[in-house]
């Protein structure tokens, strides 16, 4: 075949990769939802199957083959073409050393995890999960052994999995400088005088009034439910087949009604990202986000730099107290600003205010590199686990519910995905800066053009999806790689001035 033949019978090749997946996910999906829990055993079978043939078709001698053919070519590729080439080379050199038992055994592990975490989450019962957890720490670091990188430390390898290039070195540089920022911060806030009135933000709201809510805020600010679904999960998520299929999750709760506000304006990022891919790569393996670390930015800027704004609520209030006319009545939407972003120590990541967030993610990372790199036994892990919130919060969970079982992400096998929710809550204030140079943010969120807000956001980082590293990307479209001197900037400007505060 001359170059243009082995070109298209490559991009056929991995379009087949991205069918599987593409499969996957929607089974993984109903797995999390709707699926019987009679089911796990059988599901967590059928998920073995298809990681395996996706694992064969990744490091098959045909791929090999259209690799080594195409090698000399590379840099008469366009970008779209560069990328895949990119991410087909890096998947096979990862795992053509890993046995395909292995490969079997994790997808069937990780099906089956799932299921028990939910419920030993719902049951308060660590011990019920932790056998599952123990083999999939096992697993990993097996799967780390045959890749035989000897001159990495086994976290460093998890933790570039998850975000290109990154390592402890610099994961360690930016949390510092986030502690750095953070711990005064929090200091002169807990000294200060100023009290937020939080009275209203446990007002019962009801199931079916949520979920009207739910659906008009997601509309309203870009989720296509032409091509989207809300659904309920234990722990809110968006798993998104392609473009034209990608569906979220939230959970409801009467008595917190902001916990599914925010949830549904977090996954609304992730699903309005996947939703805004460029249609021509929409079905090849370049055609979803950029990175966990770039894809978090767009959750935690619809989330919190969108969602938690003052002009936010001065423009969202009147519309919710349409929708609850006697809920809110008496509070204004300076006092729901002040409320969402209150500064208070929690067990629960995900209902974080935006300051202490980052702690809660800093505790994940400095227990995934005691399980990686150091030999620490599952079983302490809620006495680690409570130890780090009293160190780090000043508050110790009561329950292994509100404390180690609360994040689904290790029943994943996710290990290295956690601080990708910091790097991308640093990305999203670098990306607001740089928005706020091309548009009036504020005077489109007053008039409710959150369509301009997307379509920028679709021609900085969506259309392209993988097509570009992270570096790559923000270089193309920022002129400057990572830089967290932008959120320490944000946090510390927001919260002085939310909380009074003098230099």
């Amino acid at each position: 075949m001359n170059v243009e033949e082995t070109v298209k019978a490559f991009k056929a090749y991995l379009g087949k990769i991205k069918m599987y997946r593409e499969a996957m996910s929607t089974l993984s999906f109903d797995g999390e939802t709707v699926a019987p829990i009679g089911s796990t055993k059988s599901r967590a079978k059928r998920a073995g199957f298809f990681s395996l043939e996706v694992f064969n078709l990744t490091t098959s001698d045909e791929m090999k083959a259209y690799l080594d053919a195409l090698a000399p070519h590379v840099d008469t590729f366009d970008d779209v073409l560069k990328g895949e080439y990119r991410l087909a080379k890096k998947s096979y050199e990862d795992k053509t050393k890993i046995p395909a038992d292995i490969v079997r055994e994790m997808g069937e592990l990780q099906e089956e995890a799932a299921a028990i975490w939910g419920q030993a989450r719902a049951e308060n019962d660590f011990d019920k999960f932790a056998p599952y957890l123990k083999r999939l720490i096992e697993l990993k670091k097996k799967v780390i052994e045959y890749r035989g990188e000897t001159s990495k430390k086994p976290y460093d390898l998890l933790l570039d999995d998850y975000e290109d290039g990154m390592n402890m070195e610099v994961y360690d540089a930016f949390f510092n400088q986030l502690k750095e920022a953070i711990v005064p911060l929090l200091k002169k806030i807990k000294d200060s005088n100023k009290k937020i009135d939080t009275r209203f933000v446990h007002e019962k709201v009801g199931l079916e009034a949520q979920k009207a809510i739910s659906k008009q805020i997601a509309t309203q600010i870009g989720y296509d439910l032409d091509r989207g679904y809300i659904a309920e999960s234990t722990h809110p998520f968006c798993n998104g087949s392609n473009k034209y299929d990608v569906r979220i999750t939230t959970r409801y709760d009467e008595a917190d009604f902001f916990s599914s506000f925010y949830s549904v304006m977090h996954e609304c990022g992730h699903a309005i990202y996947e939703q805004n891919i460029s249609d021509d790569i929409a079905h090849q393996i370049v055609g979803s986000g950029a990175s966990m670390g770039i894809h978090e930015s767009q959750s935690r800027f619809y989330e919190n730099i969108l969602g938690r704004s003052l002009t936010f609520w001065e423009v969202m209030y009147a519309e919710l107290q349409t929708l609850l006319p006697e809920t809110f009545d008496d509070v204004t939407a300076h006092q729901f600003y002040e409320a969402v972003n209150e500064v208070k120590a929690s067990f629960i990541r995900v209902e974080a205010d935006e300051l202490t967030y980052n702690l809660h993610i800093i505790i994940r990372y400095e227990i995934e590199r005691l399980l990686f790199n150091e030999d620490i036994d599952v079983y302490d892990l809620p006495a680690i686990w409570n130890q780090k919130y009293e160190d780090y919060l000043g508050i110790t969970p009561s329950t292994n519910a509100e404390g180690v079982l609360q994040d689904i992400h290790w029943s994943f096998g996710a290990f290295g995905y956690f601080p990708t929710y910091a790097l991308g809550s640093a990305y999203a204030a670098q990306i607001a800066a740089h928005m706020k140079k091309d548009l009036d943010v504020e005077a489109l969120i007053k008039a409710q053009d959150f369509a301009a807000i997307k379509n920028w956001l679709g021609e900085k980082i969506h259309q392209y999806g993988k097509t570009y590293t992270p570096n790559e990307l923000m270089k193309k479209s920022f002129g400057e790689t990572f830089n967290a001197d932008y959120y320490v900037n944000y946090l510390t400007d927001k919260y002085s001035n939310l909380y009074e505060l003098t230099s």
